[in-house]
């Protein structure tokens, strides 16, 4: 496990009230670096690859966001709503700002959802990191599986 300087000033951001009230880290009691260290490995277990995952959650915001607010359908497979909120955020790991929303992604023959932002997205792609355990926008990776069908 590699606890590099840039997961230990970014975890410090991470905690609620710095960024965001809730922080990022949920209820996981997990230093950053075990948390993207252990969603990698199920990543690879999983046969996912963070760029096609982040770019698949990309096309769904962007599709969802022709919905105006409202729920869209999608390839006839998810349900996808999108939402502003004022505001931005910035990464924790300070390489970035993000519009504040959130896409509530939902697939239709199970009904199983996720619900992510911008940032998200980008933690993702660039960091590895999908939250802690018990964060309100964790995406974990099996879910991500079986959501996005990948």
């Amino acid at each position: 496990m590699k606890d590099t300087i840039q997961h230990k000033e970014a975890e410090a951001r991470m905690l609620p009230g710095s960024i965001t009230a809730q922080g990022f880290l949920g209820e996981d009691s997990r230093r950053v670096a075990e948390i993207v260290e252990a969603d990698e490995g199920e990543f690879r277990r999983l046969g996912l690859v963070f760029e096609i995952v982040a770019a698949e959650l990309e096309r769904l915001r962007d599709l969802g966001e022709r919905g105006l607010g409202e729920p869209v359908t999608v390839d006839g497979t998810w349900l996808v709503q999108t939402g502003d909120a004022r505001g931005k955020l910035a990464c924790p790991y300070e390489d970035g700002i993000y519009h504040k929303n959130s896409v509530w992604l939902k697939r239709v023959d199970s009904g199983e959802a996720l619900v992510y932002t911008d940032l998200s997205i980008h933690l993702l792609r660039e960091h590895h990191f999908l939250q802690g355990r018990g964060s309100g926008f964790r995406l974990e990776p099996a879910a991500l599986k079986r959501v996005l069908g990948l």
